[in-house]
């Protein structure tokens, strides 16, 4: 190691609330993305650059292929880009190894999918529980939150019942309960209601804005008019680059999101990264945590 490599000791957060926090959560630059398909070369995003400002909605619309989805993949760290980069709280993701990736996701992205993806065998509470159990939460945690979280999408007598037991609706409740379980500070949801019937919709459309009024930043996938009539921005995207974006309400202020509590600060410069950050975005200082 270099003599002049800058080494700081990440322990536990400080007990007083000092803090920076950066406005803009997430911070793509010229995002491209190319398949192979054969002979031919399919651009699925293409050259995309936007902010996105904490606490805020933000609805990405476009026809089916336009590329929403492959944003919301690479913005998750599930896919990477052929050109570009993406920052997520002073982290630029592509920097971070797989293993980091995954530990920096489990504790900063929760996810929600069009065809809920839960596990067929597990139940409704073991399925809101598996983030926190490969995020190592104790039990006794574990337990509370679920029960919390049960409560707030009205599914506490349900808790006990397999995917097939419960309606569709029901089954996204509870994939939008696994995608806040370990308190994440941003959420991506690709057509979270695209399946559903108008009045499930709206369910799913109020939980979301609920849980952003929470502080968390939601980032859909959507041409729901339920969804985007909640969203503090619109962008359209088509066949993959964004071809408008707009404002339909003003950002919450950034002193009204609170610090995710499993963030801890870098000690230099005092800004707070997500968990699995190799080193700080802003200051440069490697950061080393205790096992």
């Amino acid at each position: 190691m270099e003599e002049d490599t800058k080494i700081t000791e990440i322990t536990e957060a400080p007990s007083d609330s000092t803090y920076i926090l950066k406005p803009e959560i997430i911070q793509c630059n010229n995002l491209s993305k190319e398949y192979e398909i054969g002979d031919f070369i399919v651009k699925a995003l293409d050259s995309v650059t936007f902010d996105i400002y904490r606490g805020e909605i933000v609805v990405f619309q476009g026809a089916s292929g336009a590329g929403k989805s492959t944003l919301l993949s690479i913005i998750g760290g599930l896919d990477t880009p052929t050109d570009g980069s993406v920052m997520i709280e002073w982290v630029r993701i592509s920097d971070l190894s797989e293993e980091s990736m995954s530990i920096f996701r489990v504790g900063t992205i929760g996810f929600i999918f069009q065809n809920y993806n839960l596990i067929s065998s597990l139940t409704a509470e073991e399925n809101i529980s598996f983030p926190m159990q490969l995020a190592q939460v104790e039990i006794p945690i574990q337990e509370g939150r679920v029960k919390k979280l049960l409560e707030k999408i009205g599914l506490q007598e349900r808790g006990e019942h397999l995917p097939f037991q419960l309606s569709a609706g029901e089954q996204q409740r509870v994939g939008i309960a696994r995608a806040f379980a370990n308190n994440p500070s941003i959420i991506l949801a690709d057509e979270p209601t695209a399946n559903l019937d108008k009045k499930t919709s709206q369910q799913i459309a109020d939980l979301l804005v609920e849980m952003n009024k929470e502080g968390k930043t939601i980032i859909v996938a959507s041409h729901d008019d339920l969804i985007i009539n909640q969203a503090h921005r619109v962008f359209t995207i088509e066949d993959g680059k964004i071809t408008s974006e707009k404002k339909l309400k003003d950002p919450p202020k950034i002193e009204d999101s609170p610090i995710p509590e499993n963030y801890l600060p870098c000690q230099n410069c005092e800004r707070y990264l997500p968990p699995g950050t190799k080193s700080c975005g802003f200051c440069g200082v490697i950061q080393l945590v205790k096992e």
